[in-house]
């Protein structure tokens, strides 16, 4: 596993080094000062240096490493939702027990590989208890509104995030050992269609998906990307269970539900009338900003290699 996880990270290594490279070129030629756009591209390479360092670290340290580093995303993503939405006196207890105790206890269930009460924990007995909890307070004010927030904030940025690091509790027979690189290959499909879907939409795009949610995103964009995408994933079947076939159908998924989360997520941005999630990496955002595609494409990929390729 070692050496296939070596010739990933080689790999995007040299599309890194490649990026780099052309950036510097395409702004030393520029007219000064540079366009946005091409700030944006600069900022967004330097990110994705840092992005690939720490996942590279996590790697090595395996499962414990895993776990520890999408748990440390969950609270940065549930922090920015949480910022970003109404609150008020009444529901700082719940707020307390959806950092203090959801994110730790999800994550210990992943750690366990408990998988019975991994799926439900939060859906279930988060969900009837979150409201109950305000409601006890006996402030209605705005009380749907804040309930409904507080629930699809602990829903995406702690349990469907929580699936990439669930991979590694899976049993698929003739890979025992080698579920690290179900996450590689998740996030390196899943993060790959958003850099195409972008670039192909910069080239080609004019005729816009959506323009009330995400101006951005067009037709050429989407089908570029997801198309390119599932040739990726097909590429990288090696390091998966997975014949090229499949991984191109697994890839193609994935990365229509990543495509469906950035939708919903650009959609409460705009709901809340902001740009970004936060600020906490340059040229990206926030830190929901670069998981909002992992949020839905993680528990649907999570449970296609349950359902199909295990015990």
């Amino acid at each position: 596993m070692r050496h296939e996880i070596s010739i990933l990270i080689i790999g995007l290594l040299a599309v890194l080094t490649t990026a780099s490279v052309v950036a510097t070129i395409l702004s030393a030629r520029a007219p000064k000062p540079l366009s946005s756009t091409l700030v944006n591209l600069t900022q967004r390479i330097n990110a994705w240096w840092v992005m690939v360092a720490l996942m590279t670290v996590a790697f090595f340290f395996g499962r414990y490493g895993m776990t520890i580093l999408f748990a440390l995303i969950s609270f940065a993503a549930l922090r920015e939702f949480v910022t970003l939405t109404h609150t008020r006196r009444s529901d700082h207890w719940v707020l307390l027990g959806m950092f203090g105790i959801i994110i730790p206890f999800q994550y210990w269930l992943v750690w366990t590989a408990w998988y019975g009460l991994f799926v439900i924990f939060i859906p279930v007995y988060c969900f009837l208890l979150m409201p109950a909890i305000t409601a006890l307070h006996g402030d209605t004010e705005r009380f749907l509104e804040r309930i409904a927030a507080q629930q699809w904030a602990v829903m995406i940025s702690v349990y469907c995030v929580s699936h990439v690091p669930a991979l590694l509790t899976l049993d698929v027979p003739g890979f025992e050992g080698r579920t690290l690189l179900l996450i590689a290959f998740l996030i390196i499909v899943v993060q790959g269609s958003d850099v195409l879907q972008y670039i192909f939409g910069k080239l080609f795009g004019k005729h816009r998906f959506s323009p009330n949610v995400s101006p951005s995103k067009t037709w050429e964009g989407l089908i570029g990307g997801l198309v390119s995408a599932s040739l990726l994933g097909a590429l990288l079947s090696f390091v998966t269970p997975f014949s090229p076939l499949q991984a191109a159908a697994v890839a193609f998924v994935a990365c229509s539900m990543g495509f469906l989360g950035g939708l919903v997520a650009s959609a409460i941005k705009r709901d809340q009338g902001v740009k970004d999630w936060g600020h906490l990496i340059e040229g990206h955002g926030g830190m929901m900003d670069r998981t909002d595609s992992l949020v839905f494409a993680a528990p649907v990929f999570f449970h296609i290699v349950r359902y199909f390729w295990t015990v």
